[in-house]
């Protein structure tokens, strides 16, 4: 997949079938969207296009309105959204910056500067809801009439909507899938529902970073521990992520197979309540299988994706070291006692279907 910030640039296909939306987390509805899409394209010889936006417009107006409080928690990081954009066959995607020029934008020039004249949209599919222009003033019948005096054809997708066992948020009814959902269930920690409405486990993506290098000191003086707790650090570039607190955790990237880990997500409060890693979110990641190969230093620089699978807990506050060194180790233990008890489940599972 090829990406591009911003239209104004030499390899941008000078038509496309196109799409638009924020796909914080590329759930299982965007992924309904990007199949039809793509089907679409194909059908009209075009390639297929998403446009999206950097920062997602709430963070703008809410930075805008100095409240903080008004962005949106982040479901995943723009790496990430930009992989499951490719892996779900989209041939380009453009990344706008969501600026003060765009946000005053009449929708009327949004589709000629940006839609016509910009991208060459032959083929536009958008959502239900789908708003565009300053105070959202653009709607599906703007765009369809446009589309009629310009040359591009509009169609609109119905929510997608998960049914019976999979809408446990719901109660079991038909339960719309979207962003709003998904951020919900991580903020709750459900990670079995957000499992649900992304149609995969919940991961963060990144390279690992040098951080403090605390956890190599704790726990080493406990029997049979010489490397302490040894971490894989990523940091988190928003600083309001929707899911926070102690996981059990899956590492890829790391060797052939995943590593079971324990990870802490949020913003280290555990003995300094003045060190938040610079302002940032962190992702810190013990492996309960250290791969040998890696040594002490192998896995600085290394993209690893962490799948969060289940919530431990929410982040402590730790009095001392000592405390801090058992409470990991705890987490740690509770952490292969989840893995115990899945691959138990997954084992039972089995034997039934061979029966």
């Amino acid at each position: 997949m090829q990406v591009f910030r911003g239209f104004r640039h030499p390899g941008v296909a000078r038509a496309c079938a196109l799409t638009i939306g924020n796909f914080d987390g590329v759930h299982r509805g965007h992924q309904a969207m990007l199949a039809l899409l793509n089907t679409q394209a194909r059908q009209r010889g075009l390639p297929s296009c998403v446009l999206t936006f950097e920062p997602h417009p709430r963070d703008y107006f809410a930075a805008l309105a100095r409240k903080p409080e008004l962005a949106p928690a982040r479901i995943g990081t723009l790496r990430d959204k930009l992989s499951e954009l490719a892996a779900c066959g989209v041939e380009q995607t453009v990344v706008l910056p969501f600026d003060a020029r765009l946000a005053t934008q009449t929708p009327e020039d949004f589709i000629e500067r940006v839609l016509v004249e910009g991208l060459g949209t032959r083929y536009l599919l958008v959502g239900d809801d789908f708003r565009f222009g300053a105070r959202r003033a653009g709607d599906h019948a703007m765009l369809a009439a446009a589309g009629a005096r310009r040359g591009f054809e509009v169609a609109r997708m119905e929510s997608y909507e998960l049914t019976g066992p999979e809408a446990r948020p719901s109660g079991g009814a038909g339960l719309r899938v979207s962003s709003s959902a998904v951020r919900q269930a991580l903020v709750e920690g459900r990670m079995a529902d957000a499992q649900a409405l992304l149609g995969r486990p919940y991961a963060i993506s990144g390279h690992v970073v040098h951080g403090r290098k605390l956890g190599r000191a704790l726990g080493a003086s406990r029997p049979g521990r010489s490397d302490g707790f040894r971490t894989l650090n990523l940091r988190f570039k928003h600083w309001k992520p929707a899911a926070s607190g102690i996981f059990a955790v899956r590492v890829q990237g790391l060797g052939e197979r995943p590593l079971p880990g324990v990870a802490n997500l949020g913003v280290r409060p555990s003995l300094d309540a003045n060190d938040v890693n610079a302002g940032r979110v962190l992702l810190e990641t013990h492996c309960l299988e250290w791969p040998s190969h890696l040594g002490g230093e192998g896995a600085y620089g290394k993209i690893v994706r962490v799948e969060l699978l289940h919530k431990l807990h929410d982040e402590l506050r730790y009095t001392s070291l000592e405390a801090l060194t058992t409470g990991i180790a705890k987490d740690r233990e509770d952490a292969r006692a989840f893995f115990a008890s899945t691959h138990a489940e997954t084992h039972r599972q089995t034997t039934r279907d061979r029966i």
